[in-house]
């Protein structure tokens, strides 16, 4: 575990604790008595087992979902390694505020509250009151990150309180009732911010990470992989210094899912991670901790190169491909069905003995 100068933080990570083995070892062996063939329920048995883990309990509970969708602007749009313009991140923020974007969708699909918290956007959106359902929270550190081909994103006091901001937000949900979260993320420009986290992290290369985001024609994407390089080369972020690399080279959105993630950690609460931002803030997390990925489910692999890499470094198998790349949540929240699924096999289904079932004699 790093030590840090934040008290709020530490404290934070002070009481993230390993996997509960003995709710693991007894949740397995309630699955073994299941009325049906032996795990046939495939990795639907391992996630209720983890779960069990996680929550400490022998019969894991997720009922209460939240979605967190933090939204942040970044300076690197300048270079022109988006297809959409700034403005943008503030019209979607108005959009899931109004009900009408896809994690919108999702989320009343799986049954989850949607939060959206506005970390660093251009603009304001105070004078929306959002659809049932939904809550809106400022937080916001700073009008937009600065452009990290010519200095740092932010400075690391910005940094520090992103991630605070981060962790109130998760103990403010929890105080709702919280079983299990999903994050979400919103910024036009971020796919690069990601990249280039990745590229740090895991030692790798930009024309490794870098993707085409939104659909970036081929020379925006040459473009977008020197960027992500001068970024790294003007800004030389240590790599396993996690508050380093947010003020560096990070995102308002992306440093608020690092205190999302931990926070969920410290409360023992599951947390299923979205798409390439998403993974980007796992990277970063799981440098403050050893047990932080113990808590974290990957909700899907995204149609983006780079995502499995980033996926395969935390040692999460993704849940579902379908092909998605948008963001916003959506991906964590087909996750989070699966885990209320994975929690009603372990609460729901009778054993052999109580269906009155004939056990297999071999």
């Amino acid at each position: 575990m790093r030590t840090v100068e934040s008290p709020i933080i530490q404290s934070t990570l002070s009481s993230i604790t390993p996997l509960d083995q003995e709710s693991m070892k007894k949740c397995k062996c309630h699955h073994e008595r299941l009325a049906i063939p032996l795990f046939s329920l495939g990795r639907l048995h391992q996630i209720s087992i983890r779960l069990a883990g996680i929550q400490g309990r022998e019969r894991p509970r997720v009922q209460d979902l939240a979605i967190v969708t933090m939204a942040g602007d970044h300076g690197i749009v300048a270079q022109g390694v988006s297809k959409f313009p700034q403005a943008v991140t503030l019209e979607m923020l108005k959009n899931f505020l109004m009900g009408g974007a896809a994690i919108n969708v999702f989320a009343k699909h799986v049954g989850a509250r949607l939060t959206v918290v506005d970390m660093g956007v251009m603009g304001e959106v105070s004078h929306i009151n959002p659809m049932p359902g939904t809550r809106f929270v400022e937080k916001k550190i700073m009008h937009g990150t600065e452009d990290i081909t010519k200095g740092p994103a932010m400075t690391r006091e910005q940094a520090i309180c992103a991630i605070e901001a981060g962790i109130n937000v998760l103990l403010e949900e929890a105080s709702f009732g919280l079983d299990a979260v999903a994050t979400g993320d919103m910024g036009i420009g971020n796919t690069t911010i990601s990249s280039a986290i990745g590229c740090v992290v895991m030692g790798r290369s930009p024309e490794d990470l870098v993707n085409t985001g939104t659909g970036i024609d081929q020379r925006t994407l040459k473009n977008k992989i020197q960027v992500v390089a001068k970024a790294i080369a003007v800004n030389k972020p240590e790599a396993k210094d996690p508050i380093q690399i947010l003020s560096k080279i990070g995102g308002l959105e992306i440093a608020g899912l690092v205190g999302i993630i931990m926070a969920s950690c410290a409360k023992r609460i599951p947390v299923v991670i979205d798409g390439f931002i998403s993974a980007a803030a796992a990277l970063v997390a799981d440098l403050f901790h050893p047990h932080i990925r113990d808590y974290l489910f990957a909700g899907h692999i995204s149609d983006v190169k780079g995502h499995l890499l980033m996926l395969d470094h935390l040692g999460l198998e993704p849940l579902v491909d379908l092909k998605m790349r948008l963001g916003e949540g959506t991906g964590a929240a087909l996750g989070l069905s699966l885990l209320k699924l994975a929690s009603r096999i372990s609460n729901e289904m009778l054993t052999f003995e109580e269906a009155g079932v004939e056990e297999p004699r071999i």
